[in-house]
């Protein structure tokens, strides 16, 4: 699986995949234009999305209606290093249900692929200019 992620200017930077586009920016008093989501409300927000549809699938298994189901999300920044230090959903079901399927509930929610991603941390690696041959400083300096 691919995206790229182009620069747009200012602080916008655009997460490209063969069919979408999602636009994230900073807000206003960070050096944005506030075009989209920051890229830690899109993080959040991926978390919560992904809960969301493993809640989804199993009301849906479970014959639960999916309608008004809703996942809000609040987040704290921690920091040393900066980052999102604590998570917190709630998520929001309009229909009762039974101790057992809250229970098995709940379980799902929390084996969603973002969250055990998390949990489970998913190991990145970062390069510069991989498969190119790298720009050296008399390449940046030199005029063609």
């Amino acid at each position: 699986m691919k995206l790229s992620v182009a620069y747009q200017g200012g602080a916008r930077y655009d997460i490209l995949s063969d069919r979408h586009r999602i636009v994230t920016d900073q807000p206003v008093e960070d050096g944005g234009a506030d075009a989209g989501m920051s890229p830690v409300e899109l993080f959040v927000g991926s978390v919560a999305s992904c809960v969301g549809y493993f809640v989804g699938q199993f009301c849906a298994r479970h014959d639960i209606s999916r309608e008004g189901l809703k996942v809000d999300a609040e987040w704290t920044i921690a920091e040393a290093p900066h980052r999102v230090g604590q998570i917190q959903l709630a998520i929001r079901l309009p229909h009762r249900v039974t101790p057992e399927l809250r229970e098995r509930l709940l379980k799902v929610a929390h084996g969603c692929t973002v969250h055990q991603s998390i949990v489970v941390p998913a190991g990145i690696a970062i390069e510069l200019n991989p498969h190119g041959h790298p720009a050296t400083a008399s390449d940046l300096t030199e005029e063609k």
